[in-house]
């Protein structure tokens, strides 16, 4: 892999990061550049599984509180347009008709499982948000039965923001690896825990499908593990 190719095709900005962390060493700027890239890479199963197991333990929670699976499409009118929203510029609803015009401008036919797949992470996680929390009575909690009894809503809101923001940098392919400019695994680490943490609260069950697919931490150069955050 030679730097000065992969500079004209990943641009120079890109890759200033590197260099910077590297005290200007294109040979260790690469090294720096291609670990980042398999860590974020032994991410994506992890994350997809962490992501697919919260959106369906939460549709469940809520299917229950309105009594109905199709509360995604049924609601759009109802507690998504309701005034204590107008804070988060009715952000549910607008969501549901986003999805709902794409699929049908793809197939014609709109059914809530296309638009709960059409979904994004934050819409999910939006739950957890006090307006949205509120608004269905906190049955959004239900979704952790197996978490402590001392977690609450704040403390899982935060939790899955840092998700939420490190998923995005992985997805758009920003780096994961630094601490300002110097090299550093630890937020990685952490968000980490964090996802094996809260699957559990899920369901204990689902962690051994989770660590099957967890190559995360063989993805970090021994010398820079931090023993102190290492779990599961």
């Amino acid at each position: 892999m030679n730097y000065n190719n992969i500079e004209k095709y990943l641009s120079a900005p890109r890759l200033n990061r590197y260099l910077r962390a590297s005290d200007a060493s294109k040979k260790k700027a690469l090294q720096i550049y291609r670990t980042n890239l398999r860590l974020s890479q032994a991410f994506y199963p992890v994350l997809n599984l962490f992501e697919t197991f919260f959106r369906n333990a939460l549709h469940g929670e809520i299917s229950l509180f309105f009594n109905d699976t199709d509360w995604i499409v049924n609601q759009r009118n109802h507690f998504m347009t309701d005034k204590s929203l107008a804070g988060t510029s009715f952000f549910l609803k607008k969501e549901v008709e986003r999805a709902e015009i794409k699929i049908y401008k793809k197939s014609k036919s709109i059914h809530s499982s296309k638009v709960i797949a059409e979904q994004s992470f934050g819409f999910w996680t939006s739950f957890f948000d006090p307006h949205h929390f509120k608004i269905i009575q906190g049955v959004a909690i239900s979704t952790f039965p197996y978490k402590p009894k001392d977690v609450n809503r704040k403390a899982i809101a935060f939790m899955l923001r840092e998700i939420r923001e490190f998923r995005n940098r992985v997805y758009h392919n920003e780096p994961i690896c630094f601490k300002g400019n110097i090299v550093d695994f630890s937020q990685a680490i952490q968000i980490r825990k964090y996802i094996l943490e809260i699957t559990s609260w899920i369901d204990p069950k689902l962690l051994a499908v989770m660590i099957y697919y967890d190559n995360i931490m063989n993805k970090i150069p021994q010398h820079y593990h931090r023993r102190e955050l290492i779990c599961y």
